[in-house]
């Protein structure tokens, strides 16, 4: 007897040289095992998610949603500044539009001012020398009508000389100024 075989058969999931006979956990007979080996699994797992990683990303999350609240705020705050200043600005801008107008308005009031008293002045001006050309006018036509009268009785005595007559300067005198006056 010298090569014997035993075949023992350990189980139904394991070969005569004790290695498992195709994939082990689809093997019937170690269903309890792995199913208690799961269960440990699973409950470490939990335990260390419920007592550990959850604890932390919850705190994470907290701290963001606490910083995204913050910042919601502070960008509230900040866009009530900025209306503000918008409302100081629009203010500003209204006050100097309005200053503006008043200083335009002064000064326009000193123009015209200056330009009505300018034209008062050369209104003046005018009127002077108006009644300086109308005296100088009527001394024109003065000594016109002088020299008109002095020509027509020289005139009239030349003209009565050349007929040969007697010249009778009142005779003259008198006529030319019967003349004269229409």
């Amino acid at each position: 007897m010298a090569t014997e075989t035993t075949t023992e058969v350990v189980g139904s999931c394991v070969g005569p040289t004790g290695s498992a006979i195709g994939l082990p956990q689809l093997c019937f007979d170690w269903f309890p095992n792995q199913i208690f080996w799961l269960l440990v699994t699973l409950v470490v797992i939990y335990f260390l998610l419920a007592r550990i990683a959850l604890p932390r990303i919850s705190a994470v999350l907290a701290e963001r949603q606490g910083t995204i609240t913050n910042d919601i705020a502070a960008a509230d705050d900040l866009k009530a500044q900025a209306q503000e200043a918008e409302a100081a600005y629009d203010k500003a801008l209204a006050d100097a539009r309005a200053e503006a107008q008043k200083i335009a308005a002064e000064t326009r009031a000193e123009i015209q001012a200056e330009l009505d008293r300018s034209i008062a002045e050369a209104d003046a001006d005018i009127a002077a020398k108006t009644a300086e050309s109308e005296a100088a006018i009527s001394e024109i036509r003065k000594s016109a009508l002088e020299s008109v009268q002095i020509v027509a009785r020289d005139t009239a005595r030349e003209i009565v000389r050349a007929l040969g007559a007697q010249t009778d300067e009142q005779a003259i005198n008198a006529a030319v100024d019967d003349r004269l006056k229409g």
